[in-house]
Order: C-alpha cells, then structure tokens, then sequence
C-alpha cells in the first residue's frame, strides 16, 4: 500500500521489546522520567534516551519537563486504546510470557489501563450497561452511545455528563480487555467513573503499579450498580 497512513512506522515502534516496555509501563497514566523508564525496561539511560527520541518523533509519547527533570506519558488516550488491543490480541493467539507470579490474578481482576478501569471488575460493569440496554451501538459514529435510560443512571450516580460532552474526546468507546478478552469500557465515561470509584475510596491504586484494589465496601457497592448480566 502506497498512499494512506504508514502503519509500518508505528508497527516498528511499538515492536521493539525495550520500547514495548516503555510504553506498557505508561499505560498506568503516570509520567516517568527516563531512568524510571530505563529501569521498567530493562536497558540502560544512553539506550532509553534513543528509545524516548524515538517514540517522541513517532507522536507516542509526549513530555513535560519540571525543573531538571523531564517526565514523559503517553501522547494520548488512542495510544493506551492500541496497546490494550495489542495485548488483547496477543493474549487470544497465545504469545503470552510465560512468567507468571501471584501479582498477575491481581492484574486480572482491577487495573488501569491509561485513564479507565479494565480488568474483570471492568467487563463485569460494561456487560451490565449493555445488558439493562444503557448502552447501544451508535451507527452514525461507529461505536457506542448511551441510551436515554442510561443517562438517566450515570447522571444518577454523580456523573457529569454535560462537562464530559463538551469534550472532543469520544464519551464512549469500546476497549478490548486483554486478560478478560472481552470489552471493557473506555473514553471520557470510562476515566470518568474510574475517578468517581477512587474519590469514594472504593477502588485504590497501588503505588508504582498498574494493579488497582478493590474495598470490600468497593466490591459491594459496585456489584449493586452493575448486577451481572
């Protein structure tokens, strides 16, 4: 294909193995230096720096420097989309590592994945807003919307959804959940509940990790506004 968008670029970029480190270790949506980074991935800082300046000139990551120190995170929420489909695809044609540890059911059941929650807890709250028909697929936008009845609900729970509109990013997108292997929700609604969740204290993030805790207040309260499906 010779004319449209080089996806062979962003395939080499994400494809190394140091720079696949790099960009996993954002999806936590907190900004690392390059040393931190370094560290995540396994190589050393003069390595990481080439890295970054390559990932920074292919438009993935983005970069704020506060006094000598430079920060770096995802350039945006679609790059967190492709990673989380990169590894959901990955998961169902079984390239897996093959190391695994007791923090990895943890991963499973509640993380972060960018800005919104993914993990069993995840789906479990997707599939409930789909099933009581507060979610449908938006055929003039190619992906989903929600339903009078679920404004009604998300509004409901505290939600404020004319701030969320008045954004360009989409308020509701569907991201595939790469250890559930099934959707999770994401955009604007997505980071937004995952927010609510952590103001009420039920859900907490472990420090220096994607895994994210669930209170048994937490787990009770959510099982009641998303009953399974």
């Amino acid at each position: 294909m010779k004319d449209g968008p080089d996806i062979a670029r962003i395939g080499s970029l994400i494809g190394d193995p140091a720079r696949a480190n790099i960009l996993s270790a954002l999806l936590s949506g907190k900004a690392l230096t390059a040393s931190e980074l370094a560290t995540e991935a396994g190589i050393t800082g003069p390595t990481a720096s080439s890295h970054l300046k390559k990932l920074m000139e292919g438009g993935l990551l983005a970069q704020a420097k506060q006094g000598r120190h430079r920060y770096f995170t995802l350039a945006g929420p679609e790059v967190g989309a492709v990673l989380e489909a990169l590894m959901g695809l990955a998961a169902r044609k079984g390239h897996l590592r093959t190391r695994t540890g007791p923090r990895d059911p943890q991963m499973r059941a509640a993380r972060v994945c960018y800005d919104h929650l993914a993990g069993d807890m995840a789906v479990r709250i997707f599939d409930s807003l789909q099933a009581r028909g507060f979610l449908t697929v938006s055929s003039d936008k190619g992906g989903l919307a929600l339903t009078g009845e679920g404004i009604e609900f998300v509004t409901g729970i505290g939600i404020d959804l004319e701030a969320l509109s008045s954004s360009r990013r989409p308020l509701c997108r569907p991201c595939l959940d790469w250890s559930e292997r099934r959707n999770h929700l994401a955009g604007g609604l997505g980071a937004a509940l995952l927010d609510s969740f952590m103001e009420r204290n039920w859900l907490r993030r472990e420090k220096d990790s994607r895994i994210v805790h669930i209170s048994p207040k937490g787990e009770a309260e959510l099982k009641k506004l998303f009953p399974a499906a």
